[in-house]
């Protein structure tokens, strides 16, 4: 999911016992104006936004043979040229048809490639036959199982390994029921995996997973909320308390130098109503990631950690300055006045 799909959220699952991740959802320009990037402080590769130095993607070899990058597209020579650009970093690339928002419809993206079918063909195709490493899509449900079906059918002829199918339709959104009848009858009637999604009002502990593996009779299932509620739901012991995910995420996150803007949303998504406490009202206050950890009794792990990366001469992106991408941005003349007298400073325009 947009935003919460990060790494320190991907090694999370991963470690609590999920066996795929998915990045959130990356629009094609995004990655195009990125450059990749290794960065030997933290050892992850990094695709840096060349307009502000922003992180796009950050990955690592922890991850590597089982994240997937989905990708929002709406042209396929745009998807193949990011797919290549990452194709060395992931182990595949999911296309979304399945995001209802304005931003992507708008686009032509998510599902508004389901009333384009012959586009999202000719991008599904044209990945699987230009890239080594498995082509996937993710898409909603149509009103009748016959429906869906024939879209599916013409997906699957172009060589995607699995289809993951949210059992809601365009318009409806998760206060509506899953219709597990659906996912289910499509998955009785073709020849690759289906991973079902959109059970997460239903799935509260790990066995409620397979309850709806079951019950949709695919070979797996897609977890976004309910992760993003408590990620230990992939854990076969059992759930873990809110305190200890929270300790173990901001672990990772400060290891990995996630931004404190995300590293708080991903909170927020954790605690929920639990926001409107002492506790949470104080955490709505902090602004930095070592007054997050703080919270949580990591505050001098914080600051210990980001000393020793400043020491290795580590670039947030306060210090980024137009020099610093590729290619440099030009330096603007400015009538009568001598450019050697401008001063640079280290500050770069953030958005978030």
């Amino acid at each position: 999911m947009v935003r919460i799909g990060t790494l320190p959220m991907r090694l999370l699952a991963l470690r609590y016992g999920a066996d795929i991740v998915y990045t959130e959802e990356l629009i094609d320009w995004k990655l195009l104006r990125s450059k990749r990037r290794l960065n030997g402080i933290l050892n992850t590769i990094d695709y840096v936004d060349q307009t502000d130095g922003t992180i796009v993607f950050r990955t690592c070899i922890e991850e590597k043979e089982r994240v997937v990058l989905q990708l929002g597209t709406s042209d396929a020579v745009r998807a193949l040229t990011v797919a290549k650009m990452v194709e060395n970093d992931v182990a595949g690339i999911d296309i979304n048809m399945g995001c209802p928002k304005e931003f992507s419809v708008k686009g032509g993206m998510g599902v508004a490639l389901l009333e384009q079918t012959d586009k999202a063909y000719k991008i599904l195709h044209t990945l699987v036959v230009n890239l080594s490493i498995p082509v996937t899509c993710k898409i909603r449900i149509f009103e009748t199982g016959d429906e869906t079906l024939n879209v599916v059918k013409k997906l699957v002829s172009t060589g995607i390994k699995a289809i993951a199918i949210h059992g809601r339709t365009k318009n409806e959104r998760p206060q509506h029921a899953v219709h597990t009848d659906i996912i289910r009858y499509v998955a009785e009637r073709i020849p690759i995996p289906v991973i079902a999604n959109g059970g997460s009002k239903e799935i509260e502990k790990y066995n409620d997973i397979l309850k709806f593996k079951e019950m949709t009779g695919c070979t797996s299932v897609m977890l976004a909320r309910a992760a993003e509620w408590n990620c230990s739901i992939f854990r076969k012991e059992g759930l873990l308390s809110m305190d200890t995910v929270i300790k173990e995420y901001l672990k990772i996150a400060v290891d990995y130098d996630n931004s404190p803007s995300n590293t708080k949303y991903c909170i927020q998504n954790i605690l929920r109503e639990l926001q409107e406490t002492p506790r949470g009202r104080k955490f709505l206050e902090c602004q930095t990631l070592d007054q997050i950890c703080a919270i949580w009794d990591l505050g001098d792990y914080c600051v210990e950690k980001q000393s020793q990366y400043q020491k290795m001469g580590i670039k947030g992106r306060w210090q980024v300055t137009p020099d610093d991408l590729e290619p440099p941005i030009k330096k603007q003349k400015a009538d009568g006045l001598c450019m050697k007298d401008v001063i640079q400073m280290k500050v770069c325009f953030i958005r978030d």
